[in-house]
């Protein structure tokens, strides 16, 4: 009934709420030093050579997820124990809620040299040009974006696939963080990546979505206007992914999102999701309480889903077994 899987997510969960990420030899930070030596050594500006370096570190996190999995089939404990390590180390619920924590602190007092310090660690914006709003809406952006690829997706896939499934994501969605950008760079070798990391997210983004307009009353926020942005809004958004959650929360806090947004790489002129204010240093908060609320939902049906697969895959070969001991069924 994959017990022991269920069990696990909402460890992983517990333990990435009480204790955050690691805060040395952290396992995403060491995937990334490994993709980085590979990148110098087999970049070219094409498509094929992106898709060598992605099949290459993705099959590299998967396989190492199925000889996790594959020991926790020694019992319900070691399959819960594995799971466990695996959800925490992927996960980024906690590492989200801090530094939207921190901005909204630093927007809120005034200190905006501290917050455009801070934009980084959120998203990958450029952030010298931006005044208090500017942050401020970049802020929940990142936030919106990353409660699907930080939280959802990765209780999404470790419900459907297990630790294979938690680390085969985390790789697709750190690859496409590293070499997925529009930059001369990256447009052709990081192709493959940020295309991967589009499919991997179909489901969970969408199902982010569902979830801000369940549970925006929860922060004081708005279901019917969260539903309405994310129905009206979300296709305009140049991301096929992140303008569902964007168009959601900004519907659910009554915000306005969208419009110049300045990379390192250069500037794009996004369209605006929903038709509400500006947002402030307030809306931060909100969008991280809003994130937090979001995240624990998810682990329980997480742990749900996991459950249903696992009776699921049970049920399958006993119709097959009656079929066979039955003769021809008309």
């Amino acid at each position: 009934m994959n017990a022991g899987r269920a069990v696990g997510l909402l460890l992983g969960v517990a333990a990435d709420a009480a204790f955050g990420d690691p805060r040395r030899g952290h396992p995403v930070a060491g995937f990334g030093r490994v993709a980085g030596a590979l990148e110098r050594r087999i970049y070219r500006d094409r498509r094929s050579s992106g898709v060598v370096f992605t099949g290459v570190l993705v099959g590299g996190g998967v396989a190492v997820g199925l000889a996790a999995r594959r020991l926790g089939r020694l019992s319900p404990v070691a399959e819960a124990a594995t799971t466990a390590l695996a959800t925490w180390a992927v996960l980024g619920g906690a590492s989200l809620a801090e530094e939207g924590t921190t901005m909204a602190r630093a927007l809120d007092s005034g200190e905006l040299a501290e917050a455009r310090e801070s934009l980084p660690r959120l998203c990958g914006r450029h952030p010298g040009s931006l005044d208090g709003p500017g942050l401020a809406r970049a802020s929940v952006e990142s936030i919106a974006e990353n409660t699907s690829d930080a939280v959802v997706a990765p209780l999404f896939w470790g419900a459907v696939a297990g630790v294979p499934g938690l680390l085969g994501y985390r790789a697709i969605n750190t690859l496409d963080a590293m070499v997925g950008h529009r930059s001369p760079r990256y447009r052709q070798f990081g192709w493959a990546s940020a295309r991967l990391d589009d499919l991997a997210n179909l489901v969970p983004s969408r199902a982010t979505a569902m979830l801000t307009s369940l549970c925006a009353p929860v922060v004081g926020g708005s279901a019917q206007g969260a539903w309405r942005t994310w129905r009206r809004d979300a296709t305009a958004h140049p991301s096929p992914n992140a303008g569902q959650v964007e168009a959601a929360f900004a519907g659910a806090l009554e915000v306005r999102l969208g419009g110049r947004t300045v990379y390192h790489h250069g500037a794009e002129e996004r369209p605006m999701l929903g038709d509400g204010r500006t947002p402030d240093a307030g809306d931060v908060t909100r969008g991280v309480e809003l994130s937090r609320v979001i995240g624990a939902v998810a682990g329980v049906l997480s742990a749900a889903t996991a459950v249903a697969v696992g009776q699921g895959l049970r049920r399958r070969p006993r119709r097959r077994g009656a079929l066979r001991r039955g003769g021809t069924q008309r």
